[in-house]
Parts: C-alpha cells; sequence; structure tokens
C-alpha cells in the first residue's frame, strides 16, 4: 500500500513538471502580451487540478492496468499451445501466418471499441457536426474512423507476425490517400487528415501499443523494437482513407436515390400510366407514341 502511495505521488510530481510549461505559456500570453487578467481565475485554477490529478491517476492506471492487459492478451493469443494445440507446440512450428486469425480478430475489435471510446474523436466529430450544420453527422464519422483503425490496427498485427517491413506499407497507404485525395469532395479532404491524427490518443494508443509490444515478444523471431512499434502510425493512416471513402460513398449513395426517384416519377406520369394501360400494338398506342414525340420535338 505504501508502495503504490509512493508510486502516484511521484507520478503526481512529474504531471506538474509535464504541465507546468504550459500553465506558463498561456499565463505569460495572457498577462503579458495580450495584458488582461485572466478570467475566472478561481475556476481556471481548479480546472488545471482536476487536470494534473486525472492526468496523473491515467498514468498510474495506464502502468498498472492497460499495459500489463495489453501484453497479457497478445501472449495468451499467440501462445504455441493455443495456436497450433500442445501437441504440436511441444514440437515447436514455424510460423504460420493463417493461423493467427484470432489475433487479428482481436486487434481489429480492440482497434474498433477504443476508437469509439477515444475523447478527442468525440469532440471532433462534435464540431464537425456543428460548423457542417448537420452535414456530417457526429455518430457515422466516429464509426467511419473506428472502422479505418480497426482495418490498421489488424494489418498490423498481420504485418507484426509475417515480419514484413513497415515501410512498404506506408508508402502504398499514403499513395492511396494522394490519389484518393483528388477524387474525394474537397470540404471532407481536411477534416479526414485530422481523423487521423485524433484517433492516436489517450485510449487508443496505451492499448495498441502494448499489443504490439507483446506481440512482438512472443511470435518467434520477431524484435520488440524493430516490429513491435508501428501499429500507431498504421492507425493514422487508415482512418484517412476510411472518413473519404465514407464520404464519396455518401455522395454515390445520394445520386443513386436521387435517380431512382427520378425514375419512380416518370413512371407515374398520366403520360405513363395511360400507356401502360394500353395494348400494344393499338392505334390510341401509336397516336400516345407520336404525341409524345412531339411533345419532345
Amino acid at each position: 500500500m505504501q508502495d503504490a502511495l509512493l508510486n502516484i505521488f511521484s507520478v503526481f510530481l512529474a504531471t506538474i513538471r509535464d504541465v507546468f510549461p504550459i500553465i506558463a505559456i498561456l499565463a505569460f500570453f495572457q498577462l503579458v502580451v495580450l495584458r488582461k487578467p485572466i478570467p475566472h481565475l478561481r475556476q481556471v485554477l481548479v480546472g488545471f487540478i482536476y487536470v494534473i490529478a486525472g492526468l496523473a491517476l491515467f498514468l498510474v492506471g495506464l502502468e498498472k492496468a492497460l499495459f500489463p492487459l495489453g501484453e497479457t492478451m497478445a501472449r495468451q493469443l499467440t501462445d504455441p499451445a493455443f495456436i497450433y494445440g500442445p501437441d504440436v507446440a511441444m514440437q515447436g512450428v514455424e510460423v504460420d501466418w493463417r493461423r493467427y486469425y484470432w489475433v487479428y480478430l482481436f486487434a481489429a475489435a480492440i482497434g474498433f471499441s477504443t476508437t469509439i471510446a477515444e475523447p478527442s474523436l468525440i469532440a471532433v466529430s462534435l464540431k464537425a457536426d456543428q460548423a457542417s450544420g448537420g452535414t456530417v453527422k457526429s455518430w457515422p464519422l466516429r464509426i467511419a474512423v473506428a472502422v479505418g483503425v480497426a482495418l490498421s490496427i489488424a494489418l498490423g498485427t498481420f504485418r507484426i507476425v509475417t515480419g514484413t517491413p513497415l515501410h512498404l506499407y506506408m508508402m502504398i497507404g499514403y499513395v492511396f490517400v494522394i490519389i484518393q485525395t483528388m477524387f474525394a469532395p474537397k470540404q471532407i479532404v481536411p477534416l479526414a487528415y485530422d481523423s487521423g491524427g485524433v484517433t492516436t490518443s489517450t485510449v487508443t494508443v496505451p492499448l495498441v501499443t502494448a499489443l504490439g509490444l507483446g506481440l512482438a515478444s512472443t511470435v518467434p523471431g520477431r524484435s520488440q523494437l524493430l516490429d513491435g512499434f508501428g501499429l500507431i502510425a498504421l492507425a493514422s493512416l487508415f482512418p484517412m482513407i476510411t472518413v473519404m471513402g465514407y464520404a464519396q460513398g455518401s455522395i454515390a449513395w445520394a445520386k443513386w436515390n436521387e435517380r431512382r426517384s427520378q425514375k419512380r416519377e416518370a413512371e407515374q406520369t398520366p403520360a405513363a400510366l395511360l400507356k401502360a394501360d394500353l395494348p400494344k400494338g393499338t392505334a390510341a398506342d401509336q397516336k400516345l407514341d407520336a404525341k409524345g414525340s412531339e411533345d419532345e420535338v
């Protein structure tokens, strides 16, 4: 108990040290540059106390829970006895990436769930909803980003299992982003780029980092330094693709619905209904066709 309290106190002091430059910069610009008193000073001071206490407890929670949990799950899912069975694991086998499907599924689920709960993404999606006047909805945007992160983490675990180099994935991905940017709606491109950054924040990064390091430590022949990192880079890349794809898909869906409604309206016009009721080849049918041709001319 005493060790735990000492740990919390040391993290609390370290958090104060890290937050102090932010406080000093804000106070300098407010008091020296703008030469105005800090509005609602008591409220601001209480808010900073909450921030410091929250960050300190969050960091302790990462160290005590999230990091160990991610590494433990990675070790359990990549245990040869779980992947290949106890009999095969005793003999030793080469890495077969097809056997690690539970790892890919777990990585995708973790990426999706942590992104949905990401506070920074929630804030950005709400602001995007307000700025666009409801055109860009908060929930569809969060889901599009979460799908991108899920795909990226699953692909990142596949990269760790196979030992393929990270730069190949990054180069191909950014080439795809550049091409997609040329055809995506211009209003969504900045938001899509920002979506790649807000996903790698307080909730996603600890679990994803722990998952990568734990996976690299258990897969034979993999290095924690070389293979364990890189999941965050992929998690920043794929949301740009999925958000622009969401915008492009929404536009294509709207155009398809518009064409479909126009077709239905054309089929429900009096001339079309009368023509559908007449027998084919009758004189009245031919007369109606001729009249329609004259109207078009």
